[in-house]
């Protein structure tokens, strides 16, 4: 994993060390974008969840270098607030939600995590560029930083339902998260429409897979492995604020 994140760092470096080996670009475009965060972790020993729901929002920049044959070239970097977390899957052996032991409602917990995140992509475009679509590819490293974490849940942790449980992996509940830094691997897919006088609208779908840990992983720690990971949702608007002038593009 650290051999791809290099090799994606240095993706990023040729695209912007040879911006004019194809037809030659200079655009900067700056703008907002938010969203939805679908995520979970990914625990050893393994935890039952369901998809945790957050929102993310934050500013985009975008650097466009070249054209190279029909793949437009381009650079984006991303500042963003993110909600992050988990949300537990509290069943029996017969796969039924757990009921409090009041018998009133089932058990419910989940972990709300708040990451600033700057996520650096390669982006490849195919299509329009001044008037109509243009669909995208785009990947790159992910570094984000913890400023806040909430439990949400309808239970007293000191009387929550353990016998009827299916998964008595439960440390989670009351472990603060050890690495106020995560990192990874993040992209995606999406497809953008430009109008020349108003700006550019882009519609994303994109993966995060993180290599960090939420917790220890050694020999004497209880999770071996507790990354994030999971899949963002986002519409972004865009305002050029430099420009190529050349009529030849499209």
């Amino acid at each position: 994993m650290r051999r791809l994140t290099f090799m994606i760092m240095a993706f990023i470096a040729v695209l912007s060390a040879h911006a004019q080996v194809g037809e030659y670009r200079n655009d900067f475009a700056f703008g907002v974008n938010g969203g939805v965060t679908l995520t979970n972790v990914n625990f050893m020993p393994k935890v039952p969840q369901g998809t945790f729901m957050g929102k993310t929002a934050g500013l985009t920049l975008r650097y466009t270098g070249e054209k190279y044959f029909k793949s437009i070239c381009a650079v984006v970097a991303e500042v963003n607030l993110a909600e992050m977390g988990w949300k537990e899957s509290i069943q029996d052996m017969n796969d039924q939600p757990v009921m409090r032991l009041d018998g009133l409602e089932p058990e419910r917990y989940e972990r709300r995590l708040t990451y600033v995140q700057v996520p650096v992509f390669a982006r490849l475009g195919w299509g329009r560029e001044r008037r109509g679509l243009q669909f995208y590819f785009q990947v790159g490293p992910q570094v984000g930083f913890l400023t806040g974490e909430r439990t949400e849940m309808n239970f007293d942790l000191a009387n929550r339902n353990s016998a009827d449980r299916a998964s008595q992996v439960i440390a989670q509940d009351t472990m603060a998260v050890e690495y106020n830094i995560d990192y990874g691997i993040t992209g995606g897919l999406g497809i953008e429409y430009t109008h020349p006088k108003v700006g550019h609208f882009l519609l994303e779908g994109r993966y995060y897979y993180g290599l960090g840990n939420l917790y220890g992983n050694s020999k004497r720690d209880y999770f071996a492995i507790s990354n994030l990971q999971g899949f963002v949702i986002k519409v972004s608007y865009l305002f050029d604020i430099v420009r190529t002038k050349n009529p030849k593009i499209k």
